[in-house]
């Protein structure tokens, strides 16, 4: 079976259609799966549903959808540092749905493993709650969170084999692997591809059981907030 595409664009060929969720990796700004980002944009899908921990920035990662009017909904943890994520939800241009950190990657992995939902105590007390089924456990409250199941995720990875086993660097191992198992398809955007065998077994966070397609391409590596030390 083929999974290594030429292009992002290719990989992303009869996938896409308006009004899907799609499951996005990334953590900041590490482990954006960017040139997926770019292709849908210029694919022009609309009213999409995007569950990720974060929007990017404005003008990179899921920020260009978000410029271009494509995403009808944001699932995520965090709006911060994207200033047309924050005036599109403020003005009742978007629609999000807050999610606690933790919760969200769980209602991620909950989704891949065929969990429909489960109960935490986190947001038990806030508005996270409002609206949401309560039920008691050992005379505690807890919350009804539902599983995330997206119609397409779309990761990045540091390394990969051709088989689609894959290895995340760092804090972008936060969202990536339950981001790629939450989706009815995933496609993997690959720094470097390498060849069966090469990787260590022990150093897979991704089996490439759950890959579908993947790509490798050229990746700008941004800092979100540069702090430096006076002189």
């Amino acid at each position: 079976m083929k999974k290594v595409y030429g292009s992002a664009t290719e990989a992303l060929d009869g996938l896409l259609f308006d009004g899907m969720t799609i499951a996005a990796g990334g953590f900041g700004l590490c482990g954006i799966p960017e040139l997926l980002i770019d292709a849908i944009r210029d694919a022009g899908t609309k009213d999409l549903t995007i569950a990720s921990n974060n929007a990017g920035v404005d003008d990179f990662g899921l920020g260009v959808l978000l410029k271009t009017r494509q995403v009808k909904k944001m699932m995520s943890s965090y709006v911060g540092e994207n200033a047309e994520f924050m005036r599109q939800y403020l003005s009742g241009e978007l629609e999000l749905e807050f999610n606690p950190q933790g919760t969200l990657a769980e209602r991620m992995r909950a989704g891949g493993a065929g969990i429909p939902g489960f109960y935490t105590r986190t947001g038990v007390g806030t508005q996270i709650a409002d609206g949401k089924e309560h039920k008691e456990f050992g005379g505690e409250t807890f919350i009804l969170e539902r599983g995330i199941m997206a119609d397409l995720s779309i990761v990045k990875a540091w390394k990969a084999d051709t088989t689609g086993n894959a290895i995340f660097r760092k804090t972008a191992r936060n969202f990536n692997p339950p981001a790629a198992k939450c989706g009815k398809f995933c496609i993997l955007e690959v720094e470097e591809i390498v060849e069966p065998g090469t990787l260590d077994p022990d150093h897979v966070h991704l089996p490439g059981i759950y890959v579908h397609r993947m790509i490798q391409g050229e990746h700008e590596k941004r800092i979100e907030q540069r702090t430096t030390r006076a002189a």
